[in-house]
């Protein structure tokens, strides 16, 4: 068997392409393969692929499928004992790969390892350092855009990880699941990361395991904005376990409450609207998640506190991006 498959969702990004391939020949762990999967590229993407990089593996699928569905072909079609998602607008340190599976070996119990992701133009400063989910039903990237002076230097379980660089053990992805299609883009990381951690998994971030991101510190796209005001609800609605929910539902119900006041004072703004239209789609979305529940409780093998232990308090103060 591979030991790892790296999968790389793509969409007219031709340009982002060498700097992502060109790291990966240069890893230092060297028994991989790598899937390109191109939802419909009109820029040339599929033509350069084949003629500078022969031996990437690319899938076209003719039409945009979203992250997930293009993440879900490359999963069918791999063989690696790990699973690696791969943004195109990374360039992974030399040595990230064999620092990856590492950690797997050395964390029997880790269905999951995050990469430490730094900005690639300001390459000591965070993208992500694993994620957090807090308990009012809010994710995010720990770390976010600040500078790293070692405050993340240590490896350590988190919530689940960035699918910018995200790696998964197929034995866990075997009982637990791929992706889930519904969630299109955006939080579909989070939700893998429910799902293993119900499950008994952890994640671990491993900060030796570098990738470098070519993302900016600033505001979310419009896409982006209504893809999270929908998809933090279906995280809700699927995901959030009954008790915690009638537990921690006054907290949950504030912090959406948050962002739609925080969305209607910005109401000139595109994104602003995107978000408040993503809201609406995400309580539509409830006949649809709910009874996704069922599935999880036959996965489920961790009672409500250890669920709790890696879920982070409303007031901590990392969680502030």
């Amino acid at each position: 068997m591979t030991t790892a498959s790296i999968i790389i969702p793509h969409m007219n990004g031709k340009d982002l392409l060498r700097d992502c391939l060109d790291a990966l020949r240069r890893q230092t762990l060297d028994d991989f393969e790598v899937f390109i999967v191109d939802n419909g590229s009109t820029d040339g993407s599929q033509d350069f692929v084949r003629r500078h990089y022969p031996e990437v593996r690319l899938i076209e699928l003719g039409r945009n499928y979203g992250f997930t569905g293009a993440c879900n072909r490359g999963w069918e079609a791999s063989q690696g004992e790990y699973v690696i998602l791969l943004n195109n607008d990374t360039e992974a340190d030399p040595r990230w790969l064999e620092e990856v599976v590492g950690a797997f070996r050395r964390h029997l119990q880790a269905g999951i390892i995050a990469s430490k992701m730094l900005l690639f133009d300001e390459r000591d400063r965070f993208h992500t350092a694993g994620d957090f989910y807090r308990v009012d039903g809010i994710p995010g990237n720990r770390g976010v855009w600040q500078k790293d002076t070692g405050q993340y230097n240590k490896e350590e379980r988190v919530f689940s990880a960035c699918g910018g660089a995200a790696a998964y053990r197929r034995v866990m992805l075997e009982e637990i699941g791929f992706l889930d299609d519904d969630f299109f883009f955006s939080c579909e990381d989070v939700d893998m990361g429910w799902r293993a951690n119900l499950a008994g998994w952890q994640t671990i971030y491993t900060p030796t395991a570098v990738v470098y991101h070519k993302l900016k510190a600033t505001g979310g796209s419009v896409t982006g904005s209504y893809y999270d005001g929908r998809n933090f609800l279906y995280l809700i609605w699927k995901d959030y376990p009954g008790d915690l929910l009638r537990q921690n539902w006054r907290s949950i119900l504030k912090a959406q409450l948050r962002i739609t006041g925080d969305a209607l004072r910005a109401w000139r703004g595109a994104a602003a609207r995107a978000r408040l239209r993503g809201q609406l789609a995400g309580l539509l979305g409830i006949c649809k998640m709910w009874p996704k529940r069922k599935q999880l409780r036959a996965i489920r093998r961790v009672d409500n506190d250890s669920l709790t232990a890696v879920l982070t308090p409303v007031d901590d103060p990392a969680t502030d991006g």
